[in-house]
């Protein structure tokens, strides 16, 4: 039997990171696991630019609040999970990814969270596992699962590759010409028709 394990950003919703700084003119927080592939090293420099400009976790949530997901999202994710689970498999925060879950149906959502002080500060962040989205992939595998893994960036490149099937979605030159031996996709229709060859 098989599993879906999909990236959040960038394949079901935009980057969040880059509505905040849309939002709030701060340019800087624009980079993402596009950008930078150590996970760890673009969270310490999003965490200090919301601590220079006096950013909470209200400002975030505001401007979460106010997104939607990629055009073709829903009706592409409602005709998977028709066929097979799904799991979203993220590296956001929970504390902020309630109201794009909504407007995606409710899928199973992994991810991580954040350290919030009383004031509403963010000080830190807890990832779930080290690298979790491989981990995810590695704990279906033990439940006799095949599994079909669905990103975009850097930090999903090791869930893709672990995957019975890796798949990118819309991914960006340097990313796709580093790791040529993933299959890419720029549509929800062409993703759609590559795992119903799968399944």
């Amino acid at each position: 039997m098989y599993i879906v394990c999909s990236d959040l950003e960038g394949v079901l919703v935009p980057e969040i990171w880059i509505n905040v700084a849309q939002k709030t003119g701060i340019k800087e927080l624009e980079l993402t696991t596009r950008d930078i592939p150590d996970y760890d090293v673009l969270m310490k420099k999003r965490l200090s630019i919301l601590h220079k400009h006096g950013l909470k976790i209200d400002d975030i949530k505001e401007v979460v609040d106010s997104m939607e997901p990629l055009e073709g999202a829903v009706e592409f994710l409602e005709w998977l999970r028709s066929c097979v689970p799904v799991i979203i498999a993220s590296d956001t925060f929970v504390q902020f990814a309630g109201p794009l879950m909504k407007k995606l149906g409710w899928p199973t959502l992994f991810c991580n969270s954040l350290q919030i002080d009383s004031d509403g500060s963010i000080n830190g962040y807890a990832l779930r596992l080290q690298d979790g989205k491989r981990q995810a992939i590695l704990s279906l595998r033990n439940l006799n699962y095949k599994t079909i893994a669905v990103g975009d960036s850097y930090n999903d490149v090791s869930m893709l590759k672990e995957a019975d099937t890796g798949i990118f979605f819309r991914p960006p030159d340097n990313i796709k010409n580093e790791f040529p031996e993933l299959t890419a996709s720029y549509s929800y229709e062409e993703l759609k028709n590559i795992i119903k060859k799968i399944i």
